[in-house]
């Protein structure tokens, strides 16, 4: 039985090998069945509404032996971890042996059972389900080869990058993403092969019977367009007339009615990933706006409809990306972490994130290097997630303010993002949410008009980013609209409310 999900859902992504031997005490890792209660306890009173744990299914062992002697990694991991041993190269966990959870990990017996343990506390457990690709010495190589990409002779010999021999000496295609030569440690999917969408269905409501959610992984690359344009006679008798997901994700819910599919999707296909149902899809277009500091295209991106909007998978970091500590720096991450969040859509947050980590671990690595952890940041993330628990953000409607400038010349009201949530249609409350954030590196002043709703009496607003509390007209808050004035990468996170 799936818990339902609540709106605008906050989810904690863990590198699971990571975490389990962190809380292990270093070397074999904790099974999936014995990870403390404590443990458990913490990850609710911190808010998330889910877990998604990263790196759980049976590992390959070509792909621990590709991870290893991999030169350009190697250089990539003596980076992240000084002082690296062989045992902390574990292979990457998107080359999948098998969707079944790791036997050390306890397999699907401990997974099961820690998602009972989860469900009592409310926690979702989302896993990851890698559909263009599978680890290439997964067991299907040999017994059921029509499902992969086949190549020729002169294929291995013009592109060793994308193809390599497997068993019986088959060539067959590595997985690929289009723009970028092949991942050696996985083999290629046929979707236009009816055995191969028939498996790849069939382990999804494998999966489904295990968690209450999966991130897709690279999920546009099943669009039959897209695997045109990779695999364009290679697959077959015909090209892929239908995209997979449709038909897999009714599979799903025809036996798990609440389940949720996020999206990790790039290209300007995230809309049409949500058409054929997707609950979220990544919101990489504006985590690019955010990091390159770009206000005016922040603004005309969250002015998307707000369906849209709703259906967007927000992040400031995860596993891909640069550490926000990092790519953020100088204190930029708090009006980032505040737009991005502030806005409608599933919330995701990254383990260390939060403590201000800014070594980002390869994901072939079980072990990261000690960090001192940011008080201030980890203050920061408090505040504001405790802020994004509150009823309006969850299940509030949202709009866009405008910001205006505060007086002649005020071009500082540039750098300003305004948020705003009130009460859903129907509801008789009439509290606000407000958030106010400066992208900008100097000083910022605006002016937002609010609805004239609102009326003419006294409101309350208090910052729940510093305590600070303000009176102020509705008439003068609607027209001319509240005055802000902002620091550089100053925050407000106005509770709203009548006096009185």
């Amino acid at each position: 039985m799936n818990l339902p999900w609540p709106a605008n859902p906050l989810l904690y992504e863990i590198n699971a090998r990571v975490w389990l031997r962190e809380l292990a005490g270093g070397g074999a890792p904790l099974r999936l069945d014995r990870i403390p209660e404590d443990a458990i306890l913490r990850l609710k009173e911190e808010g998330w509404n889910a877990l998604w744990l990263m790196g759980v299914w049976a590992a390959s062992p070509a792909g621990v032996r590709i991870a290893r002697d991999h030169p350009g990694l190697r250089e990539e991991y003596l980076r992240a971890l000084p002082g690296l041993r062989e045992e902390d190269v574990i292979g990457s966990p998107y080359a999948v042996g098998a969707y079944r959870a790791a036997p050390d990990l306890g397999g699907d017996e401990a997974l099961l059972r820690l998602r009972e343990r989860l469900a009592v506390h409310g926690l979702r457990l989302v896993l990851d389900f890698v559909p263009n690709h599978l680890a290439r010495d997964h067991p299907w190589a040999a017994e059921r080869p029509e499902v992969f990409v086949q190549g020729t002779e002169e294929d291995l010999a013009r592109a060793p990058s994308d193809f390599f021999r497997g068993p019986e000496g088959r060539v067959l295609a590595h997985g690929r993403d289009p723009n970028f030569p092949g991942w050696s440690d996985t083999v290629q999917i046929n979707y236009a092969s009816p055995a191969a969408r028939e498996r790849m269905r069939g382990e999804l409501v494998r999966i489904a019977s295990l968690c209450d959610g999966v991130r897709c992984d690279m999920a546009m690359l099943l669009l039959p367009d897209v695997i045109e344009r990779t695999w364009g006679g290679r697959l077959g008798p015909g090209p892929v007339q239908e995209s997979f997901w449709p038909e897999a994700i009714a599979a799903v819910r025809a036996l798990h009615p609440g389940f949720l599919f996020i999206a990790e999707a790039y290209w300007g296909r995230e809309a049409e990933l949500q058409e054929q149902g997707f609950d979220y899809t990544y919101d990489k277009w504006l985590y690019d706006r955010l990091r390159a500091g770009d206000p005016a295209a922040v603004r005309a991106h969250l002015g998307a409809s707000v369906g849209y909007q709703r259906r967007c998978a927000r992040f400031i970091e995860n596993h891909d990306e640069e550490r926000a500590a990092r790519a953020f720096g100088g204190g930029r991450w708090l009006p980032a972490a505040a737009a991005a969040f502030g806005a409608p859509g599933l919330k995701l947050f990254h383990e260390g994130q939060l403590e201000g980590r800014k070594v980002r671990l390869p994901v072939q690595l079980a072990r990261r290097p000690p960090e001192p952890p940011d008080p201030e940041i980890g203050e920061g993330y408090r505040r504001l997630v405790a802020f994004l628990r509150e009823p309006l953000l969850r299940a509030g409607d949202f709009s866009l303010p405008e910001v205006r400038p505060a007086g002649p010349g005020g071009v500082s009201s540039g750098q300003v993002i305004a948020l705003l949530w009130g009460p859903p249609a129907g509801s008789t409350l009439r509290q606000r949410a407000l958030i106010a954030a400066n992208l900008g590196g100097s000083p910022a002043c605006a002016r937002i008009p609010l609805s004239s709703a609102l009326g003419a009496a006294a409101w309350v607003l208090e910052d729940r980013w510093d305590g600070s509390r303000y009176e102020r007209e509705g008439g003068e808050m609607a027209s001319p609209g509240l005055f802000v004035a902002l620091k550089p990468h100053q925050v407000h996170l106005f509770e709203m409310r009548p006096a009185g």
